[in-house]
């Protein structure tokens, strides 16, 4: 480095770093501990082991439950999608899941986007009671939304299901669209509303596009939620109209029907697809993104 002397001219000074400094490496700190690693990895076999069990007894030819499986057939998938009562109570299911998806949509983006605006205790009081729906026992809720649904001859009814069921997938919604708010700027509007937009414009030309993701993705835990429920639809339950999980509930503990195990696989796969394509599709958009900023 240079330094200026008291005659004016400008010295060189040399510093000397030291073979220790030049000979420093800088390594890559992982921020996982390996404790949690293996922590994380019990989790996901816990998870994941069942699934290894049920599957391959989906292809078994046995006429019980069987594990590990003797022989290969089809003949519970055969089953499965010849029987009318189990495709009656798949598509009871999916009739359910996506009325309740459409619903709990609606519903819980506008308090998402209501309770953003709001400040103080009331929205804090507000969001609370519309998470106890996730904290309070399912049988607590099955009980009340029985009890009320009798008296109001909703039991048995397709109406009767989408209502119990939005109200148990509305928090999952709220949740999703609260975040992906968390990064909405509300300076947007105020230009918008400049611009001569009205409230309602600004929102499906503004804020949805910008929270779009969210939406999606509680829309997506909405179906799944309501799909997968099954304490509230033995409450509920007619002879006329069950859903999938009261009619596999049923093949274990009154028919025992191994036929369960090919349903069990079939929604495994399903949902497993319902999730993974999001993500395949996000990163599929933000490696284009990454190309095209390269690119320019």
């Amino acid at each position: 480095m240079t330094s200026p002397t008291k005659t004016g001219q400008v010295k060189t000074v040399q510093v000397d770093t030291g073979p220790a400094l030049s000979r420093r490496r800088y390594t890559k700190v992982d921020p996982i501990p390996w404790w949690l690693k293996v922590l994380g990895g019990l989790v996901v076999a816990f998870f994941v082991l069942p699934t290894l069990v049920v599957i391959p007894m989906s292809f078994s030819d046995a006429t019980t439950f069987q594990f590990p499986p003797k022989g290969f057939s089809w003949r519970l998938y055969e089953n499965f999608f010849t029987n009318p009562v189990w495709l009656d109570a798949l598509g009871n299911s999916f009739l359910v899941a996506t009325l309740t998806a459409v619903l709990a949509t609606v519903v819980g983006t506008a308090a998402a986007v209501a309770l953003s605006r709001l400040q103080g205790r009331t929205a804090q009081f507000v969001r609370t009671l519309l998470m106890v729906p996730i904290v309070a026992p399912a049988i607590v809720v099955a009980v009340a939304v029985y009890i009320s649904f009798l008296r109001w001859q909703l039991t048995g009814t397709v109406t009767g299901y989408v209502l119990a069921h939005t109200a148990i997938a509305v928090p999952y919604m709220i949740v999703s669209v609260t975040g992906a708010l968390g990064g909405f700027d509300p300076q947007l509007l105020k230009a918008s509303a400049s611009l001569g937009a009205s409230p309602l414009r600004s929102f499906v030309r503004v804020t949805m596009p910008l929270i779009s993701r969210g939406i999606l993705t509680g829309a997506i835990f909405a179906f799944i939620v309501s799909f997968d429920e099954v304490v509230i639809a033995l409450f509920l339950r007619s002879p006329t109209f069950q859903t999938m999980p009261v009619q596999m509930y049923n093949s274990v503990t009154v028919e025992i029907d191994p036929t369960i195990s090919a349903a069990s696989s079939l929604m495994v796969v399903a949902v497993t697809v319902i999730f993974i394509l999001p993500q395949l599709r996000r990163g599929r958009r933000g490696r284009r993104q990454e190309s095209h900023a390269d690119d320019t």
